[in-house]
């Protein structure tokens, strides 16, 4: 999705339009066409970022919960200021990953491509201004750190968009993925992040664990048309039978 259209389809959504207007947080509008149409009662968001990804399942699940995380100071500011007066929302400003802990955060110059790893020379090639800028002391917990699954209203959604530490994150709530019914997941089919996972072993990681591959959307390649990145939707095979 162009950035003419993205933006022409948040101004006909009222919520969208005030939250661009007043916080600078534009909803992830690209995931409507296939995420829309899934019956979710739960969101786990991993990545939450400012709220994109939030904002969105606020109005595409409308009477869904919504649990978010978000480890760097500033994105989660604005989060929380955005979700003030939402009660389904609620932020844990902290990162997810396959153990507890504190890690570095490597902030890039585009708050939402920021990492655990390492940024890449070839991520900002292909994406300029995303070289990393600062650094950041986060701290790292597992999903049962915050969250009960087990009380969870099904269907349940877990969306992960984390810079190439997607692979750790499921690693992390592996215990937990019997709860959900869907997988969202970001995955790159070149390496972003030095030391990232791949899009094809997050297939296999999550096809070995009982979910399919069903949806590959919003592909963005370079300029020869060679695929850098897609989202992939996962579906539990129980949930297809």
């Amino acid at each position: 999705m162009n950035k003419a259209s993205k933006l022409l389809r948040i101004l006909r959504v009222p919520e969208y339009r005030t939250a661009l207007q007043r916080h600078r947080v534009a909803a992830a509008v690209e995931h409507a066409a296939v995420l829309s149409a899934l019956d979710v009662s739960s969101v786990v968001d991993v990545g939450g970022n400012r709220g994109q990804f939030a904002l969105f399942a606020t109005h595409a699940f409308p009477s869904a919960t919504i649990t978010s995380f978000e480890p760097l100071a500033g994105p989660a500011g604005t989060f929380a200021a955005l979700f003030r007066e939402h009660s389904r929302v609620t932020l844990h400003q902290v990162a997810l990953g396959a153990e507890a802990g504190s890690a570095t955060m490597h902030v890039s110059g585009h708050d939402d491509s920021s990492s655990l790893l390492p940024i890449s020379d070839h991520q900002n090639e292909l994406f300029p201004g995303t070289a990393e800028v600062a650094t950041e002391a986060v701290t790292v917990g597992v999903l049962a750190d915050f969250v009960d699954t087990a009380s969870f209203d099904g269907p349940a959604l877990l969306k992960l968009d984390v810079q190439g530490f997607e692979l750790e994150v499921l690693r992390g709530c592996e215990s937990e993925l019997g709860s959900f019914d869907y997988v969202c997941a970001e995955g790159s089919f070149t390496e972003l992040y030095e030391g990232q996972a791949l899009a094809p072993q997050i297939i296999d990681w999550l096809d070995d664990r009982g979910f399919s591959l069903t949806t590959v959307y919003g592909p963005v390649a370079d300029d020869i048309g060679r695929l850098i990145q897609a989202d992939m939707l996962f579906t539990a095979r129980d949930r297809l039978s």
